[in-house]
């Protein structure tokens, strides 16, 4: 369940595509929002190759992000939702916590460059004893 939509795109200047979908979802009240994810996070490398198609719906195609983008994302803010989000990603094998922490370790050194919390170590920290 979600309350919302996000979508890979630019929040200040959306394309033609990124407005026409605003448009319809707000007809249908539906919230959705563009995410620029590569403005929040350094995308891992490999990102591209991690996507997962949804499939084909008319003449357009619907991808997932890169499972260990979002996490990486959702670890960042910290919210409980995101926890939940990410017990979600790694319960269901989208994402592996060996895998997730080598991403995670490649990540701080750009941190500075992104809006990182601070306490993004910490909140790994509170992701694992969540697993628990």
């Amino acid at each position: 369940m979600t309350i919302d939509i996000d979508f890979i795109g630019d929040d200040v200047h959306p394309n033609p595509l990124h407005k026409s979908i605003m448009q319809i979802a707000r007809e249908m009240q539906i919230h959705v929002e563009p995410v620029p994810l590569e403005r929040f996070i350094p995308l891992p490398r490999g990102n591209e190759k991690r996507i997962i198609r949804i499939g084909q719906f008319g003449n357009m195609e619907v991808f997932v992000a890169d499972p260990y983008s979002i996490a990486l994302s959702k670890l960042d803010r910290g919210l409980d939702t995101d926890f939940d989000d990410l017990l979600f990603l790694i319960q269901n094998h989208h994402v592996d916590m060996d895998e997730f922490e080598r991403i995670l370790r490649e990540a701080l050194p750009y941190a500075h460059k992104f809006d990182f919390d601070p306490d993004i170590i910490e909140h790994l920290q509170e992701l694992k004893n969540r697993l628990k």
